[in-house]
């Protein structure tokens, strides 16, 4: 969902959360004020959304370095203290918007693995089907 920062949606924006599998985080390089809403952002998200859903930190506009404000080194600073990969992209000059896609989704693909094989029985467990050999009742 594309709110575009906006303060009007913030509210129904955390029905969308539940359920979701990876987020975008995305500002404008050319606009300080979106780049400042990141941590409100990230809060809200870790505050709806499912425990441990990916997200990555987007920079859009990196195609207009002539009306940048903010630099690439600002927002991968802000994505390590976040904890999140960090991107820059232009949607308009079709720039990365691939692997920023492409990075989440292989995230969300390891961390679903990942969290399968934790969800596998261990060898040591029980094993219901096992007919155990002595004295049991019978019945008939």
């Amino acid at each position: 969902w594309d709110t575009a920062g906006q303060e009007r949606f913030r509210t129904i924006t955390t029905a969308y959360y539940r359920g979701a599998m990876g987020i975008l985080l995305v500002y404008d390089v050319t606009d300080e004020r979106s780049f400042n809403n990141i941590r409100t952002w990230f809060q809200n998200v870790e505050q709806h959304a499912t425990e441990g859903v990916n997200k990555i930190l987007i920079g859009n506009k990196c195609d207009w370095e002539e009306k940048r404000v903010v630099s690439t080194e600002q927002g991968q600073a802000l994505a390590d203290e976040l904890g999140i990969p960090f991107l820059e992209v232009s949607a308009k000059s079709n720039i990365n918007i691939d692997k920023a896609f492409y990075s989440l989704a292989a995230d969300i693909k390891k961390r679903l693995i990942d969290n399968s094989k934790n969800d596998q029985p261990s060898a040591s467990g029980v094993n219901v089907g096992d007919k155990s050999e002595g004295g049991g009742s019978k019945c008939c």
